[in-house]
């Protein structure tokens, strides 16, 4: 098994250069995906890119969406011939004290998605708080099960091969909706989830690029069509549930 560090990037620039130099301790290959940020953010991403030579910048020409820029460098970690990718954000939500744990989660269960289960502390705002809630109800229903905790957290393990065989043969979401339908699909697909509790802290100066509108009408056919999916599905996941 090979392990890498995938990281979405649009405009975060905030304590970027800290949190890169973090990464070293894992020694481990990190790909960002410059996600069609601004011209100011581009040149600080290629001078971290310049200076750590465990980084590789990986370009989108426009802005595509978090989900995209996931999958693209999904996609290229595996054709580097990794079989594995940690998913963390660059805008200093996730505690990379946990880092070993899933790392090491994953590597006794190789085929398995590695998802962190969030710690909210007060600085998470409430409308987000109560909005999971509600993703977590549907998903419930999508899978018929409760084994999954929770599908919006983007720091995550994924076993790339059984991914990115996924993304080949299913159009799924390129925005906020990502992480929610990639874990849902994955589960169909008979892949284990399995979950780390991790804090998560919403930095005071942290920019969010969640459209309030188009992001939640988003997420909410993908809900419409995973339901649908479900449907279609309901005998084997019956079941695997009853089994």
């Amino acid at each position: 098994m090979s392990y890498c560090i995938v990281i979405p990037n649009y405009n975060h620039t905030t304590n970027l250069d800290e949190f890169i130099g973090q990464l070293a301790s894992f020694n481990l290959p990190v790909f960002m995906v410059n996600d069609g940020s601004a011209e100011q953010a581009t040149r600080l991403f290629q001078q971290l890119a310049q200076k750590y030579t465990y980084l590789t910048l990986v370009e989108h020409s426009v802005n595509q969406g978090k989900g995209a820029a996931v999958q693209t460098g999904l996609k290229v970690a595996y054709k580097q011939g990794f079989t594995h990718a940690l998913q963390v954000d660059a805008d200093g939500q996730h505690d990379l004290n946990d880092v070993d744990k899933m790392l090491l989660e994953s590597k006794c269960h190789p085929q398995a998605l590695i998802s962190g289960k969030p710690i909210y502390d007060e600085s998470v705002p409430k409308h987000r708080y109560y909005a999971r809630n509600i993703t977590h109800f549907w998903v419930w229903i999508e899978t018929l099960s409760f084994q999954i905790k929770d599908t919006m957290c983007g720091y995550r393990v994924y076993p790339l091969r059984e991914t990115v065989e996924l993304l080949s043969q299913q159009v799924i979401g390129k925005r906020m909706d990502f992480d929610i339908e990639i874990m849902v699909r994955l589960y169909w697909q008979k892949i284990e989830c399995r979950f780390i509790p991790t804090a998560v802290e919403y930095p005071e100066d942290g920019v969010s690029h969640f459209r309030a509108f188009e992001d939640n009408v988003l997420i909410s056919w993908m809900h419409t069509k995973l339901f649908f999916g479900m449907l279609i599905r309901l005998p084997s996941l019956l079941l695997r549930k009853f089994n």
